[in-house]
């Protein structure tokens, strides 16, 4: 019976050259000079520290602007509150992995609501289409594909026959 899985995970090895990358840019930039704004990853989480709110946007956009050029999807990103605390200002940006249990019922529902002649199953945080028919799963793809609204970046791999 042919299968395929739906995960969405960002490469975390790209996201951390995107950082690097990101604060090389920063210490050149005129309007950065000696304001010890930077960019911090650990684990999945970024922080963006500026000594203000509007350097936090600027340097928020530097970072997005080297994401999408290293094909991050930004959909991955999660962004907290900034924080001002003094002459400093941090936000938290989180990479997400994995489809969380509110979106897969979305993607169940939408799935089901095809009327395709597929079978899912919710396993951890992936989703596992199965069908006996190969058309049937190469359009539920196409379906997935066609949802812009959906604000988690999808990826369709282990697709078996």
């Amino acid at each position: 019976m042919p299968s395929f899985d739906v995960v969405s995970k960002a490469d975390l090895h790209e996201v951390a050259n995107a950082v690097d990358q990101a604060n090389r840019e920063l210490t050149t930039r005129f309007d950065f000079k000696d304001s010890g704004a930077r960019v911090t990853l650990k684990d999945q989480v970024m922080t963006a520290e500026a000594p203000n709110r509007f350097q936090i946007e600027q340097l928020l956009e530097v970072l997005r602007t080297r994401m999408a050029k290293r094909n991050v999807d930004l959909k991955a990103l999660d962004y907290g509150k900034v924080q001002e605390v003094g002459q400093r200002a941090t936000q938290t940006v989180t990479v997400r992995q994995g489809i969380d249990a509110d979106h897969a019922r979305k993607l169940v529902k939408l799935i089901k609501d095809a009327k395709l002649k597929v079978q899912t199953a919710i396993q951890g945080d992936e989703l596992r289409v199965s069908g006996k028919s190969r058309d049937d799963l190469q359009t539920v793809i196409a379906l997935l594909r066609k949802q812009e609204d959906f604000d988690l970046p999808l990826q369709f791999v282990n697709f078996r026959d």
